[in-house]
């Protein structure tokens, strides 16, 4: 089976996910489903199918989680160290072109999230990233063309997912 990095945050809020599903949204959704059995007719009634639904999509997300979560290998930032860019590792870098400082934590796809600066290492910018290191350029093809980007710093420190 393929492992599924996640950092201690991610693992976290899958795990979260996870219980809520199973702890409110399921038994939720299972009185749902009684109480629209009990209108009558089920071939024509919105309320049971629109609950068959939900029930059935409750019920496979639970199955992804459960499938991620033990998949999950766990990759803390703070133990990690080094030079070269890698998954959990922190990266400052300058787009060239608009001369605009970023910076970004790589993360699973699970935790992704550029409005937190959370990247994907599966994403065009983060895979270009991985293996490089401080001065080192790295051009990216986006669907508004090419930017060229330089690291400026690596850094490894806890990730807020």
């Amino acid at each position: 089976m393929n492992r599924v990095p996640l950092t201690p945050g991610g693992l976290k809020k899958l795990e979260d996910e996870l219980n809520n599903l199973i702890k409110v949204e399921r038994p939720a959704i299972i009185e749902a489903i009684a109480v629209a059995r009990d209108h009558g007719d089920l071939s024509e009634n919105a309320e049971y199918s629109s609950a068959k639904e939900k029930q059935s999509f409750i019920e496979g997300r639970i199955a992804e989680l459960e499938g991620k979560i033990g998949a999950a290998e766990v990759i803390d930032p703070t133990k990690l160290s080094g030079s070269r860019v890698v998954f959990g590792a922190t990266v400052t870098l300058v787009d060239v072109d608009a001369d605009k400082e970023v910076t970004y934590a790589l993360v699973g796809t699970d935790e992704a999230d550029l409005d937190k600066g959370l990247l994907s290492t599966s994403s065009p910018i983060g895979r270009a990233l991985l293996g490089k290191e401080e001065g080192d350029e790295v051009t990216v093809r986006v669907p508004g063309g090419e930017r060229i980007y330089e690291v400026l710093k690596v850094a490894f420190k806890p990730i807020s997912v």
